[in-house]
């Protein structure tokens, strides 16, 4: 490469321009160095050796020499990919203040790299004398050979002949032959680029296609004929694809001289990719009805509540009418959103025909999907197991998905190498894993789900060599998982090993130093050794400084380099352990990526690690679609990611900011006795919502639109001013000037500028000075577009635009990408405040949701028939707990900030703005909720009751409620298909969390707002128990934590309460019958809702002693006769006869 300090152009010559373009504070520069076996490190760049010219006077000059016979240019295909290989093997590292390093690393894991897409893939030596690097290879890791005579040489040799000597070859001392390089390409199957116009970078190139391919609109769109989306194509070098044409050469089926389209598209029945399925009028009216019934019944049971006052126990009422008003307030809130329920169902079939058949816009078939890029967080490989991560990273790069749209990012915060080497080791497996799936069809494509499933593995299997591929493959699979399990040992020993090394080199350098002098101990940084024998970059196990968790450089290493845009099928040659003959054996592009962090920066945990993510995959990929996975959330159904394109590519999809996946979990209990399904939340009110204006983004399974989470403004965002009071019955439109500007010029808005068009030199402010970033933002928009194929469609896209390869890897790309997840790049820009996840809350999900919904957005809810994804869930109790708390958390935040659904912008619904103030209002109801189940007890011990006598007209009213609160249970049971138990459990354990986690959260939230103390965040654990023979030990593992707290007073107190007041009504000369029932009957009532609870204290069955419930029962009975003694019945002292209490 002619040079190392890289600015803003991809393309490794710079442009006169460049040195005009704006520059960051600190331009990335990066120097390319490997690690030869003796430990020396050897720059590749001619320009960085020892030299005078080597001063910062002369660094940003560029020698530009014209082509001449002496001087020719290498090929840019050959280039290209010979670059794209080097980046794949070399690790990035830099940050702030701080020189851009690529590393090229010989060897990434202990075991040896077989797929030629992975980093550290072994390939032959170069027979350049001094020279111990790997030849340049192909797709299917054969060596590229440019001269005739075969002569084998590396990447960084080849630039050193072509450019430095005179494109002469090593080997036979012939000029290097051009034509020759463009036969190997033609030969591969790929058709040669032309030639790009002199000075123009990558971006630049891909922004003039977008530009071009914005004029080839349909009819459908600007109402006239373009003829240039039917020019006919001869060469395959204008438009895209070939046209109809009749043998009269006109249509002639146009009226009054108009241009018609031909007969052969126009007669093709236009078919949606998705449809809305109403729930039908028998469930939904009489649902709709009891609500409405309800909330008259509520309304007039607190009306005779408050004029009916309890004068012998006014405190008792006064407490029950506040609780009771609140209770109705907090159900009303859940209850409105849920008046517009939907389901909507998807064709896969449709979408296919679209996207990836022959058409005369698409003659070679390719997909015209547009690219997703799949993003996995993880933060500590001790909670969070790397086998778990790998299993998932295995599941997305087996999805059926088309290879070389798909792109999967992993956010390592932590920066540990056990998760580097994790990842290194997946992707190793992923040769063999992938394929087997994409042979057999295999589901689920986590190999840890499938080879645990519990049914027939060969149902439906008629391939003859199944059998025989999946032991294989079991067995390869298990030797994964020892590797995995592995690792941390490992590593370790592997760093004591080379720490001892570089002990005895101080020991002899200092021997060397000091003649005579006694030899002091010596004592050095004990490092974390990588397998190529360097410095790991990120943590260290032992950490010290810049190599702590939080203090690191930034790292990426391409762990998969992207694939070809054609299908690589398996030979016989390839055959190693099972048969891959005609199979596509290309994996996705795989990146492991550790953002910066130093000391003294808020790098704002989870969201700006995913921010971060934004970034880099903007520069590497730039897909339009970003979907988000927890570690432990992996892809259970192959063709998820189409389910979810369905909704983007369909009419009207250019309006969604995202598609949300419900959430399943795997390992939970069979009886779910902490409602860890969570089936209410994400069966009822979430498809409740799909009706509004979509569901909550609830953290991981949702399919973004990456200029949503840029905080732009939906299409036709003018046109469409719903109001606070349009509910979600319908919206206005408005009529002005704006609706007669061309829709690809209003695509790009932002805030409430009346600005047709955005003015892109704003940009850098809000996304930072990264002038690639800022490029791929209107590239990301076009290809994110709908298919322009129906007079309905707006703001689409012509068919076929996105059949051409994407742009191929190289270093300054790679470099760029280092700058942008650097801890200093986010100063002074909008991220985290306006775009990408935002910050100031541990439940960043529901707020980047929130601000994507108040902008007038919308989101679907994808419920697919066989579950998008699966996840794990915290089975203990005390983990529960505690994830409880960190949601209900994040809720108090939300509602003492500007995130408070009462300051929403007009372009939210009121049903849509009720959800979201239910988000933020819930946890308060704990306050009402403890008092009310501290009632009964209370009445049982003063003997009096929330209403004077139990007449009929509060019975009447009790009995209503509860009638119609049972109706709507088993309707939306019915609507929704959930179980009456999964709804039983939800009511129980919203008792429970009310009374612990969501308690502490408001007592956090205050703390926070009044006394500004930060609130800590707790990592929830995603590894099981210790006990290898029961799935479920971990459910009966007793933790303390202070948040039991409170439901064990309520439960000690209700019983105790319920033995007190049974005695002093039996002893009583007169016994209040009517006030006993009652606060019997509610403190039962609270009993039975903490009972999950109490049977989660008692551990494992039969393991509880029999002794505890023994003691229980007698200290119970003890108090209550102490209290019966203390405060006697009224008229006499004694208790049973005439014993006499002392």
């Amino acid at each position: 490469m002619a040079s190392k300090s890289f600015r803003g152009s991809r393309s490794n010559l710079s442009t006169s321009s460049d040195a005009q373009e704006l520059k960051p504070p600190l331009p990335p520069t990066v120097t390319f160095a490997r690690r030869t076996s003796s430990g020396r490190y050897v720059n590749y760049s001619r320009d960085d050796l020892d030299s005078e010219l080597g001063s910062s006077d002369f660094m940003n000059y560029t020698v530009h020499i014209p082509p001449t016979p002496d001087n020719q240019p290498m090929d840019p295909s050959i280039s290209q990919k010979v670059e794209e290989q080097y980046v794949s093997n070399s690790l990035f590292t830099g940050g702030f203040n701080s020189v851009t390093r690529a590393h090229l690393m010989d060897k990434v894991i202990e075991s040896e790299a077989n797929h030629p897409q992975m980093a550290g893939a072994k390939g032959s030596s170069c027979s350049v004398l001094g020279c111990d690097a790997n030849v340049m290879s192909d797709e299917r890791g054969m060596d590229i050979l440019p001269c005739e005579c075969d002569f084998k040489i590396c990447r960084d040799c080849y630039i050193d002949a072509v450019k430095t000597g005179g494109g002469i070859c090593p080997g036979c001392k012939e000029p290097y032959k051009n034509t020759d390089l463009d036969e190997v390409a033609v030969d591969n199957g790929r058709p040669l680029p032309l030639p790009p116009p002199a000075g123009m970078s990558k971006m630049e190139r891909r922004l003039s296609l977008m530009k071009s391919t914005k004029s080839v609109l349909m009819r459908s769109q600007t109402g006239d004929f373009d003829h240039n989306r039917w020019l006919f194509e001869t060469r395959g070098t204008y438009g895209y694809g070939n046209a109809i044409w009749p043998k009269d050469g006109n249509f002639g089926n146009g009226k009054d001289g108009e241009v018609a389209e031909p007969q052969e598209l126009m007669n093709k029945p236009w078919r949606p990719l998705t449809r809305k399925l109403k729930i039908p009028a028998a469930i939904i009216s009489p649902y709709r009805v009891i609500i409405f019934v309800r909330m008259a019944v509520l309304s007039l049971f607190l009306a005779w509540r408050i004029k009916h006052k309890n004068e012998d126990a006014v405190w008792l009422w006064g407490m029950s009418v506040v609780c009771e008003i609140w209770f109705a307030f907090s159900w009303l809130l859940d209850q409105l959103p849920k008046l517009c329920p939907i389901n909507r169902v998807t064709d896969l079939n449709v979408l296919k025909d679209k996207f990836e058949t022959l058409t005369p816009n698409n003659p070679t078939g390719k997909s015209d999907l547009p690219g997703i890029d799949v993003y996995v967080s993880t933060a500590d490989p001790e909670k969070e197991p790397p086998l778990v991560t790998a299993n998932t990273i295995l599941s997305i790069l087996a999805a059926d998905y088309p290879v070389e749209k798909l792109a999967c990012y992993v956010s390592d915060d932590g920066g540990a190498l056990l998760t580097f080497e994790a990842m290194a080791e997946a992707a190793s497996f992923a040769n063999i894993w992938v394929p087997f799936c994409r042979k057999h069809d295999i589901e689920p494509r986590n190999p840890e789900s499938y080879f645990n499933l519990k049914r027939d593995p060969y149902k439906n299997k008629v391939k003859s060599d199944f059998v025989k591929d999946r032991r294989r493959v079991k067995r390869e699979y298990d030797e994964f998982k020892v590797r995995i399990n592995g690792l941390p040992e490992s590593i370790r020993r592997r760093s004591d090993a080379y720490h001892a090394r570089e002990e005895i080199k101080a020991m002899k350098l200092q021997r060397q130093n000091r003649d005579d002098e006694p030899v002091e101990s010596v004592k050095i940084p004990k490092a974390t050794w990588m397998a190529d024998g360097t410095h790991w970059p990120g943590t260290w196990m032992n950490p010290s400084s810049e190599h702590s968790r939080g203090d690191h450089a930034g790292i990426i290493q391409v762990m998969l380099k992207p694939p070809s845009d054609e299908p690589l099928l398996g030979t016989a040659e390839d055959t190693k352990l099972i048969d891959l003959t005609d199979v596509d054996i290309r994996l996705p592009m795989l990146v492991y990526v550790s953002r910066e962090k130093r000391p003294g920066y808020d790098h704002n945990k989870k969201a700006g690690a995913m921010n971060a993510l934004v970034r880099a995959s903007a520069i590497m990929s730039n897909g339009p679609f970003i979907l988000n996975l927890d570690c432990d959330h992996y892809i259970y159904n192959s063709q998820a990611l189409r389910e979810g394109m369905c909704f983007m590519m369909d009419r009207g999809g250019d309006r969604l900011c995202y598609v949300q996946f419900p959430q399943r979990f795997e390992g939970i209990d069979p009886s779910d006795r902490y409602a860890n399904h969570n089936t209410v939340f994400f069966d009822v009110n979430m498809r409740a919502l799909d009706g509004v204006m979509g569901p909550f983004y609830v953290g991981t399974g949702c399919l973004f639109r990456r200029i949503a989470l840029y905080g732009f403004d939906p299409p036709r965002a003018k046109e469409h001013h719903p109001g606070c009071c349009s509910c979600c019955f319908g919206r206005h439109k408005k009529h002005s000037s704006v609706t007669n500007t061309p829709e690809e010029n209003r695509a790009l808005r932002m805030g409430d500028s009346d600005d047709e068009e955005m003015n892109l030199s704003l940009f850098p402010k809000k996304f930072g000075n990264s002038t690639f970033l800022v490029d791929s933002i209107p590239v990301a928009e076009f290809q994110g577009r709908p298919l322009a194929d129906h007079p309905s469609v707006k703001n689409g896209r012509p068919p076929g635009a996105l059949t051409i390869p994407r742009e191929l890897l190289d270093a300054s790309t790679v470099a760029e990408a280092i700058s942008v997840i650097s801890c200093w790049y986010e100063d002074k820009t909008e991220w985290g405040q306006r775009i990408g996840w935002i910050y100031g809350s541990v439940t960043e999900d529901v707020v980047t949701g929130y601000r994507m919904h108040n902008r007038g957005w919308k989101s679907v809810y994808c419920v697919t028939k066989r579950d998008a994804f699966r996840g794990t869930a915290p089975i203990n109790l005390t983990d529960r707990l505690h994830q409880v708390l960190r949601w209900a958390t994040g809720s108090v935040e939300i509602f003492f900030s500007r995130n408070n659904a009462l300051l929403a912008s007009p372009k939210m619904k009121l049903l849509q703005r009720i959800a979201y103030l239910n988000v933020g209002i819930y946890p308060f109801t704990s306050i009402f909720l403890i008092v009310y189940c501290f009632l009964p007890a209370l009445s049982l011990f003063s003997g009096q009751f929330i209403v004077q006598t139990l007449n009929v007209t509060f019975l009447s009213y009790l009995l209503t409620i509860t009638v119609t609160l049972s109706i709507l249970a088993l309707l939306e049971i019915k609507w929704s298909g959930i179980e009456l138990e999964e709804w039983w459990r939800n009511e129980q354990f919203w008792l429970i969390g009310g009374t612990s986690a969501h308690l502490a959260a408001v007592l956090q939230g205050l703390l926070k707002v009044i006394a500004g103390i930060e609130i800590s965040f707790t990592l929830t654990s995603k590894s099981g128990g210790d006990d290898v023979d029961d799935e479920f030990a971990d459910l009966y593992i007793v933790k303390w934590t202070s948040l039991m707290i409170p439901p064990i007073t309520i439960m000690m107190v209700n019983l105790i309460a319920i033995a007190v007041g049974l005695s002093r009504t039996i002893y009583s000369v007169i016994p209040q019958w009517s006030r006993l029932v009652g606060g019997v009957f509610f403190s039962f009532w609270v009993l039975a809702h903490l009972y999950p609870f109490a049977k989660g204290l008692m551990g494992r069955r039969g393991r509880t002693p029999t002794i505890v419930f023994v003691w229980s029962g007698l200290i119970a009975i003890t108090i209550s006769l102490l209290w019966v003694a203390i405060n006697p019945p009224a008229g006499t002292n004694q208790i049973g006869g005439s014993f006499q209490f002392p």
